[in-house]
C-alpha cells in the first residue's frame, strides 16, 4: 500500500498506529523499516518521525541497535490506562451530557449505532467504533484539552479492549452497558453517566486482570511446547 507524498510523516503514522492497535503488527514485533518504507512508497526519514511519535505516545518502544518494537500488552500498563480513565472519563462525560447541543446528541446516538451494527462481523472496526463511541460523550461543551485526554487514553487502552472482548459474550456485556451509559446520558442524568461508565471502566479492567495473569501463566507452557516441537522435528 502507499500513500500520497503529503505530510508523509502523519500518514505514516496514521497507517502504522493502525497496525499497531489491529494487531496487523503483534506485540513484540519488530517493525521492519527498510521493508516498511518501500511498502508506503516513501523513503526513511519521514518514517522514522512517524515512529518516534509513536513511541512517545506510548505505542513503540526503541532499543538501541535493535530499532522500534510494539511493546507487550501488561497488566502494569493496563492498570495506569485504565485508572487514569477513570479519574477523566466518567465525570467528564457526565459534564458533557448536561450541555450536549443536539447535533452532539444526535453524534453520540449515530456513533453507538454504527458500533452496533458491525456487531462482531468486523472486530478490528468495532474497536475503532468502541473509540468513537467514547469520545462523542466528552466532545461537547469544547473542553479540547480535557478531550484530547480521553482520545490519547482511548488509543493506549484500545489493544487492552481487543483482548477484553477476545471471550465469547463480552461484545453483547459491552453493547448492553453502552446503551445504558447513552439512556442516561441522553437523559442528562449526570449522577448516573458517571456511575454507569465507571462500572463499565472497572469491570473492563477486572476481567483484563485475569486475561493478562492467565497470560503470564500459560506462556512458559507455551514455550515448552514449542522447543519440543523443535525437538521432535
Amino acid at each position: 500500500m502507499s500513500i500520497v507524498p503529503r505530510s508523509l510523516s502523519d500518514q505514516a503514522f496514521e497507517v502504522v498506529r493502525e497496525r499497531i492497535l489491529s494487531t496487523q503488527i503483534p506485540p513484540l514485533a519488530p517493525i521492519r523499516q527498510e521493508l516498511l518504507a518501500e511498502e508506503l512508497g516513501i523513503s526513511k526519514i519521514p518514517l522514522r518521525e512517524a515512529l518516534g511519535r509513536l513511541e512517545q505516545q506510548g505505542l513503540l518502544t526503541s532499543h538501541p541497535n535493535r530499532g522500534f518494537f510494539v511493546p507487550a500488552l501488561t497488566s502494569v500498563e493496563a492498570e495506569e490506562v485504565f485508572a487514569l480513565r477513570l479519574k477523566i472519563e466518567p465525570e467528564a462525560a457526565a459534564d458533557a451530557s448536561l450541555i450536549a447541543a443536539d447535533g452532539e446528541r444526535e453524534a453520540a446516538r449515530a456513533a453507538l449505532a454504527a458500533l452496533e451494527n458491525v456487531g462482531t462481523a468486523d472486530p478490528h472496526a468495532a474497536v475503532r467504533l468502541n473509540r468513537s463511541f467514547h469520545l462523542a460523550l466528552v466532545r461537547p461543551g469544547g473542553r479540547q484539552i480535557t478531550a484530547q485526554l480521553v482520545e490519547r487514553l482511548q488509543v493506549l487502552a484500545e489493544r487492552y479492549v481487543r483482548k477484553h472482548l477476545e471471550p465469547a459474550g463480552r461484545e453483547a456485556r459491552a453493547a448492553s452497558e453502552h446503551e445504558a451509559i447513552l439512556r442516561a446520558w441522553l437523559e442528562r442524568d449526570a449522577v448516573s453517566v458517571n456511575r454507569l461508565l465507571s462500572e463499565h471502566i472497572v469491570t473492563t479492567l477486572h476481567d483484563l486482570r485475569v486475561q493478562l495473569e492467565q497470560a503470564v501463566v500459560e506462556a512458559p507452557v507455551k514455550a515448552t511446547t514449542r522447543r519440543r516441537r523443535r525437538v521432535v522435528e
